[in-house]
């Protein structure tokens, strides 16, 4: 097999819409984002975006690539069928096209997807009671979260339908043995709430492992931080996100190609 050192992607940005070349930009930061923060899992996992339009496509990542290569014109844009309808010399991970294509396909506000596999969010997973309403975090996101059992690896176009049964209209999910899911309006949204359930979930794993009880919140106090958070939560999305591409542009702005 021939060892190609360094990637030669053609850009794209001249062969689609204004529109389309932001959404891949956005999205292909998203994937360094989950790169910069250790959330990738090699060559697994996937994270996608609805293209502006009325074709319903969506961007998701080209099988075989690390997180951290992925840039704005090697996203493989897909139909509701995994058809590559872009042209893309690239395949796409048919786990990855199950669980995208299901929630894009039900979820008209699900404009962006996240499904990660960090050790965190997976950890959680695995625990009985699942994200406990422990730390100020997870009393944010408490009640927005879903639950789905795992059924295996996610290749059974079948499981598309109770995981979006599931889902229902939360934008939080956690997939029982396996990982973390979030959705939004916006790669903004899905960022900001994956950023939320990870850190909530890595505190839970800390807390617990700390050989001391851990103190409850007040009968309550939740359903408050729940509510007090709804009340201005999208504008932290908002405003934090020309912040976080500030931050990942001085890193490395090549997603952007």
């Amino acid at each position: 097999m021939e060892i190609v050192h360094k990637l030669e992607i053609t850009s794209k940005k001249s062969q689609v819409s204004v529109e389309e070349w932001r959404t891949r930009t956005e999205l292909a930061a998203l994937y360094r984002l989950a790169a910069a923060h250790g959330w990738d899992d090699g060559i697994a996992t996937h994270i996608s975006a609805r293209v502006p339009g009325p074709d319903h496509h969506f961007l998701i990542n080209p099988f075989g690539l690390f997180f951290e290569e992925i840039n704005a014109s090697s996203l493989v844009k897909i139909d509701l069928d995994g058809n590559i309808v872009d042209g893309s010399p690239y395949k796409i991970n048919a786990a990855g096209f199950t669980i995208h294509s299901a929630v894009h396909a039900a979820r008209e506000d699900a404009l962006c997807v996240i499904h990660l596999h960090t050790v965190n969010g997976t950890a959680v997973s695995i625990q009985e009671d699942g994200l406990l309403p422990l730390s100020q975090g997870a009393m944010a996101i408490y009640a927005d979260i879903a639950y789905h059992e795992y059924e295996g690896v996610a290749i059974d176009l079948s499981e598309r339908e109770r995981l979006v049964a599931d889902l229902g209209d939360k934008n939080l999910m956690i997939l029982r043995n396996h990982g973390t899911l979030t959705v939004g309006e916006t790669c903004a949204d899905a960022w900001m709430r994956m950023f939320a359930l990870e850190k909530a979930c890595e505190t839970q794993i800390k807390a617990l492992s700390g050989g001391v009880p851990v103190h409850q919140p007040a009968t309550g106090i939740p359903a408050r931080v729940a509510e007090q958070v709804l009340a201005f939560g999208r504008n932290i999305g908002e405003a934090s996100w020309p912040a976080t591409l500030r931050w990942l542009d001085r890193r490395d702005p090549s997603y952007r190609d």
